[in-house]
């Protein structure tokens, strides 16, 4: 792998991994569109480690209240205040995700990834991402969840483990269902991939770094997914406190519709 190709596949990551279009697709499918190598585990990895970066640097000031929250509730045992609720309701989101990963993560990685199937999966979950955006009466903000708000969100990370799917298409989708504003469903799915992606880096760092080591390749990767998530949020949270989703939906049918032309081109 290039530079070049690094530094291409850590925009794509860092961009699709907080827009509503499926990291997971995007990287699998550049490779196989562009005729490179697959990059292996260790790069996968490390540009996970550098979305990672970029929703806390992002949410600095959030992580900063929920981290004195969480404080608070261990040295109090009271949950009386709106942070400490989200700092439970973080955990609640968390666990299905954290269990289905577990369980699933290797058989959804050999039996889903596809063009075909992904190509599918960014067709439905466009249309469904659209449907609920443009026919759900939406008006609930951030501080009105529930517990049950967050474990039904919580656990529509699990059939995001289907590459095209995609973790933030999923539960922006699934709270906006549940009548939750834009703005508040895209900032609860953002800060809920902390803890996933965060358990992903620490659990399957040290062997990725064993088998590919560091090197300039992996180093351009990291920066490009770091800057390029950052850019992803920055935009997100900017667009649609004024507008739809349609446009992430829209671009996820043609998308879909492209690699199953390419598909039946190459035949």
């Amino acid at each position: 792998m290039t530079p070049l190709q690094a530094t291409v596949l850590g925009i794509l990551q860092g961009l699709s991994e907080f827009l509503p279009i499926s990291s997971s697709a995007h990287l699998t499918l550049a490779p196989w569109l562009l005729g490179w190598e697959d990059p292996g585990l260790a790069f996968d990895v490390a540009l996970h480690f550098g979305t990672l970066l970029a929703v806390l640097w992002y949410f600095r000031m959030e992580w900063l209240a929920l981290i004195k929250a969480a404080f608070g509730i261990i040295t109090s045992g009271r949950i009386e205040t709106p942070e400490k609720r989200k700092v439970v309701y973080l955990i609640i989101a968390t666990i299905p995700g954290a269990i289905g990963g577990y369980l699933l993560q290797s058989r959804a990685e050999s039996a889903f990834r596809s063009p075909q199937i992904i190509a599918i999966a960014l067709i439905a979950m466009g249309i469904v991402l659209w449907l609920v955006d443009k026919l759900v009466d939406q008006r609930r903000i951030l501080g009105e969840m529930r517990w049950i708000d967050s474990l039904l969100v919580g656990l529509s990370q699990v059939i995001a483990l289907i590459p095209g799917v995609s973790r933030s298409g999923s539960t922006i989708t699934t709270a906006r269902g549940l009548r939750f504003d834009r703005e508040s469903a895209a900032e609860f799915s953002f800060l809920m991939s902390m803890p996933i992606i965060a358990a992903a880096v620490v659990l399957e760092g040290p062997k990725a770094l064993h088998e590919g080591g560091i090197t300039n390749e992996l180093i351009s990767g990291v920066v490009a997914s770091a800057v390029s998530g950052w850019l992803a949020i920055s935009i997100l949270m900017r667009y649609v406190s004024r507008h739809s989703y349609g446009i992430f939906a829209l671009y996820r049918v043609v998308l879909g519709i492209a690699v199953l032309a390419v598909i039946y081109a190459r035949g």
